[in-house]
Order: C-alpha cells, then sequence, then structure tokens
C-alpha cells in the first residue's frame, strides 16, 4: 500500500536534513522538548520512578501499573534512539501503551547511553533489570507466569541481545520477546537487504543515516559481527523464547527484522511477523494516534495471551 497519508504529511512537512554532524547532547535535548507534559500523557493506575540494584550498578527505571490488581505479568522495555539517544521521558507514550493494553506491569529501562557508556554497558544493565524484575517478583506483585522482553528499533536489539544472553546463562524465566521494527544487524551493507535500498530516503528514517546514528555504539566497542551486537548473526537460535516481532512497509529495517523472524522459525522458535503497511520506522513512537497502527498494542496484548 501507499505511504499513509497522514504520514506523509508529517514528513513533508519536516525540513530537509543539513548534513551537520550528530551532537548527541543537542540531540538529546531536542528530543526532551517534544515530551509531553505529564498532565497530557495516558493515565495509569501509578507510574513510579525508582533505580534496579543489577551487577553493572544502579539502573533507573520507571514501573507502569496500568490498573489496581493482586498480580501482574511483567514486561522489561528498552527504549529505541540508535543506543546514543532516548530516554524514559520520550519513549513514556509506548510504555504507557503497553502497559494499558497488555495489563502488564511494565518496567521501563533507563539504560546509560552511548558514546559516554562504552559497549557492553547499557546492554548488561538492561539484563541485569530483567534479573532484578525476577529476584524482586514479590514486590512488583509479579504473578509468577509472564516475564517478557520488549524493545524497539535499538531497543528490539537489546531484547534479542537479551535473551540470547538468557539463554546461555540458563536463565528460563524470559517467557516472550517483543520486537518492534528492530535493529538487528549493525552492518549497514546496502546489498544485504532490499528494504535498505526501497526504503533509502523519503521515509523519515534514512539509510545514509544509519552508519553515523549507529557510530556512537560501534565506535564505543561493539563490533557488528558480534551476535550480542548483531543479533541475527547468531548461529544457533534454538531454545529462545516465542517472539512477536513488527515490522513497517517503509522502513529500511523492514527486511532485517523479517529474515530475523524466519531465521528464529527455521531453529525451532515460535515467531509471529507482522508488517504494517504504509508505517515508517518508529511509527509506535510517532504515529500511535493513528488507529491502525496503535492497534499494535493490542497485537501485543494478544501474543502475551491476554487478548
Amino acid at each position: 500500500m501507499t505511504l499513509h497519508p497522514d504520514i506523509a504529511k508529517v514528513l513533508g512537512g519536516l525540513p530537509p536534513s543539513d548534513g551537520a554532524p550528530i551532537d548527541p547532547v543537542r540531540a538529546r535535548a531536542a528530543e526532551q522538548a517534544q515530551v509531553p507534559p505529564p498532565e497530557e500523557r495516558l493515565p495509569l493506575h501509578a507510574v513510579e520512578d525508582t533505580t534496579a540494584t543489577t551487577p553493572s550498578g544502579e539502573v533507573p527505571v520507571r514501573i507502569y501499573t496500568p490498573a489496581e490488581a493482586d498480580s501482574y505479568g511483567l514486561l522489561v522495555y528498552f527504549h529505541g534512539g540508535a543506543f546514543f539517544s532516548g530516554s524514559l521521558d520520550t519513549h513514556d507514550g509506548i510504555a504507557r501503551s503497553l502497559a494499558r493494553e497488555t495489563g502488564h506491569k511494565v518496567v521501563s529501562v533507563g539504560y546509560s547511553l552511548a558514546p559516554e557508556a562504552a559497549y557492553p554497558t547499557a546492554l548488561r544493565e538492561c539484563y541485569g533489570v530483567v534479573r532484578w524484575a525476577a529476584d524482586n517478583g514479590e514486590s512488583l506483585g509479579w504473578d509468577g507466569g509472564n516475564l517478557a522482553v520488549a524493545g524497539d528499533s535499538s531497543g528490539g536489539n537489546f531484547a534479542a541481545a537479551v535473551t540470547a544472553m538468557a539463554r546461555d546463562d540458563g536463565f528460563d524465566r524470559i517467557s516472550h520477546q517483543v520486537l518492534l521494527y528492530p535493529s538487528v544487524d549493525l552492518d549497514f551493507d546496502t546489498e544485504r537487504y532490499a528494504s535498505l535500498r526501497d526504503n533509502a530516503e523519503g521515509y523519515g528514517l534514512e539509510t545514509r543515516a544509519l552508519k553515523p546514528h549507529n557510530a556512537f555504539y560501534l565506535d564505543s566497542g561493539a563490533d557488528p559481527a558480534d551476535p550480542l551486537v548483531s543479533p541475527i548473526k547468531r548461529e544457533d537460535l534454538s531454545g529462545l523464547p516465542p517472539a512477536l516481532i513488527v515490522t513497517a512497509e517503509y522502513d529500511p529495517l523492514r527486511d532485517e527484522g523479517e529474515l530475523y523472524g524466519r531465521r528464529l522459525e527455521e531453529a525451532g522458535v515460535e515467531v509471529e511477523v507482522r508488517r504494517y503497511g504504509g508505517a515508517t520506522h518508529g511509527f509506535l513512537a510517532l504515529f500511535s494516534w493513528i488507529p491502525e497502527y496503535h492497534a499494535a498494542f493490542a497485537e501485543v496484548s494478544r501474543f502475551l495471551g491476554r487478548g
């Protein structure tokens, strides 16, 4: 299908890139300036900022409780932002919608950002928070059932890598992985995936921007050939938890996410891959006010077994 007209209108109003080098501090400040005030956010029963104690240190987390209940499934969420941007605030809307639609208590992770935090600091923090959630299930009101991980874009990279770390550690409590338009291959050779060419420009995230945006992470010590950096390069994908992979039709990263789904399926993992027509990368952060795209949160709920 064609690009959704509401998305096309927004993209058509954006100024062209000036090609200037990316300044992480300025980029983060610009994102923060777009965060809506608390009174305009989706209301939930409770939202609490706290810290998780992990082997990598104290990690900021924001805990979203959708409604008053005796117990909950848990979902640990990793925000996107090409490893150098994004925050608990910028992706607050996604976390709230995940909590509301799934009925799970959501633990959003404020992991350390590149380049200030070298690889693998952020990845270890994300995995540490998952272990912390399991260890503190009683205080979190965990029902002992679902302990899902989810992430969008680079957060989807972390979610995929965390499931692999858990499997290798013999930690078998992760029940589901939800990868939202994930970045799972940090080798940006444009010959590898047709979507890198077909969706190269004009759709928000542009192929030429992938290398400079991810350079902060890669230059901090992350090797694209390492399966913990590019999860699609892991040879043995067996034994990983069931996966829901959401992709966008007009996303340069579309094909790598869908190929990862096929590889998981070939390894015997239960997989659902859902491509959203007319959508672009980041549509849940930017365009979930469009009903057909907000429906992706209900799809996550169904996948987790509630809907």
